[in-house]
């Protein structure tokens, strides 16, 4: 089957979805009011440096401050001697660089180089999420199609993604011919077979861009947005256009035509790729995107052997368990686990990729006795994880079968993106029990009725409570009107949470 962009677009809300052998594998939503900044650059103030963090907290115009790291501060503005940069771009092509300690790499402190008030150059490396503010970089990145141009550094790199030897060293000699004046570049992993001339054609393109972005932050006041990443249809062709995409489907003339008017400027022969869906079942059903992002919503995923998983995210971390559920194999039973831990690794990783789950992930595979097993499972997770275009890091399974990852985050995943907290649960996902309740309004009534001066008390509580109250507890709340020789009347109130309750004087 073939690798396709399928993208809806409605009014207000964008949906971008990479189908790799017909299977929905990365899903991107915006909606116009709700834009995504990752990329953008912004001239901002430092409104606290925070030594003990190393950080910075810098004005940049958003609701909340953005964050900015020792380790995320330039060479040029820190001018730190013998330190190596790095920039969002060049960390998602050729891998992390390595951090050294609560201090950047230089020796000097924060607090040496950034004062409260001074004015910086950022560009935001992750959006901001939950309560947390935007994390930003002065590390500028600007990705082109072919070449990722980072203004601050000296350094020509080719993605780690193009593992053919001869093809990079072609790229690498090819980007020293047309590199002429400072700064450095990452060559994209898009760039296999590309020529000199689309070289040439990208430098000019961005460092122009850059000259640009330079003489308008230097009559901006801060704080001020002084360069806005491209829309998202443009970005969508820029970054998920790759080489081996067969075709690219949009449900929407106008956008066809946006999108069109981008690759013949970038990358002429992939025009005739870019097809109009014309027909009438919404395009998102007809390629069997919708009931995915349905599935990638719930918590428990089955897997087809009959086993599932289970994905739990929480604000710090994100717990994956893989049961057996419905499969109980034909032979042994260390065969059964083991085949239902190879099928597991599969989807969760697609599950990542799809939900666009960051952060620290903890899996909890079922326990295996045979190292070899524990090998084979994380073998198997390794390989699956080189398709994902996040950055990774994976520890060996433990005894307990347990393994820890982290997989970069640079926006919000999908839950967040699509639901809100449940108001009723706030979040917690569970209520207590009608009977729970019952028990809190007994120990509620022993505070309150003694000191009540009249002859009746009145418990005011939800219907499922107050049935409970009148049946199974019965003899509980007659107990408690002879102890304090008082009568206790119930009364249910529909408008109230089931956990809600008052005891008042009648």
């Amino acid at each position: 089957m073939p690798n396709e962009l399928i993208i809806n677009v409605t009014l207000g809300e964008t949906r971008i979805a990479r189908l790799e052998n017909g299977v929905v594998t990365e899903l991107t939503i915006e909606r116009t009011r709700e834009g995504g900044i990752v990329g953008n650059i912004y001239k901002g103030k430092v409104v606290r440096v925070m030594p003990g963090m190393q950080a910075a907290f810098v004005e940049i115009g958003l609701d909340r401050t953005a964050f900015l790291h020792a380790s995320d501060v330039s060479r040029d503005l820190a001018r730190f001697e013998g330190e190596e940069n790095s920039t969002l771009a060049a960390r998602e092509e050729e891998g992390p660089p390595g951090r050294s300690g609560r201090r950047p790499r230089g020796g000097r402190a924060i607090e040496s180089v950034l004062q409260d008030g001074r004015e910086v150059l950022v560009q935001v490396e992750k959006e901001p999420m939950g309560t947390k503010g935007a994390r930003v970089t002065s590390h500028v990145s600007l990705p082109g199609r072919y070449l990722v141009y980072m203004p601050t550094v000296e350094h020509v790199g080719v993605s780690r993604r193009i593992d053919d030897p001869r093809e990079r060293g072609r790229l690498k000699e090819m980007m020293r011919k047309v590199k002429k004046g400072p700064g450095g570049f990452i060559v994209r992993t898009v760039s296999s077979g590309v020529t000199e001339r689309e070289f040439a054609d990208d430098v000019s393109y961005l460092t122009k861009t850059w000259s640009e972005i330079e003489k308008n932050a230097a009559g901006a006041k801060a704080p001020s947005l002084i360069h806005a990443e491209l829309d998202v249809l443009s970005r969508a062709v820029r970054d998920l256009f790759t080489p081996d995409i067969d075709r690219v489907v949009v449900d929407s003339k106008e956008a066809q035509d946006h999108i069109c008017e981008f690759v013949s400027r970038f990358m002429p022969k992939g025009k005739k790729a870019v097809e109009l869906y014309e027909g009438t079942e919404p395009i998102f059903d007809a390629f069997g995107i919708e009931i995915e992002i349905t599935r990638a919503l719930g918590h428990k995923v089955w897997l087809k052997s009959g086993g599932y998983i289970i994905v739990e995210q929480t604000e710090a971390l994100t717990a994956i368990d893989v049961n057996t559920g419905r499969f109980v194999g034909r032979r042994k039973v260390d065969e059964t686990i083991l085949k239902t831990n190879l099928e597991a690794v599969k989807e969760i990783v697609y599950q990542l990729r799809l939900r666009s789950i960051g952060g620290i992930i903890i899996i909890d595979f079922i326990d295996m006795e045979r190292v070899s097993d524990r090998n084979k499972v994380y073998n198997a997770l390794k390989e699956a994880l080189k398709g994902d275009r996040a950055r990774t890091t994976i520890t060996k399974i433990s005894e307990l079968g347990l393994v820890e990852m982290t997989r970069k985050r640079t926006r919000e995943d999908l839950r967040r993106q699509l639901t809100n907290t449940c108001p009723y649960c706030e979040g917690k996902g569970y209520l207590k029990s009608p009977t729970t309740i019952c028990y809190e309004v007994f120990r509620e009534i022993c505070r309150e009725v003694p000191e009540i001066k009249g002859k009746q008390a009145v418990v005011y509580c939800h219907p499922s409570v107050a049935s409970v109250l009148y049946d199974e507890e019965r003899a509980q709340l007659e107990q408690l009107e002879s102890r304090f020789a008082k009568r206790i009347q119930v009364k249910s109130v529909s408008d109230y949470h089931l956990e809600q309750f008052d005891v008042m004087e009648r």
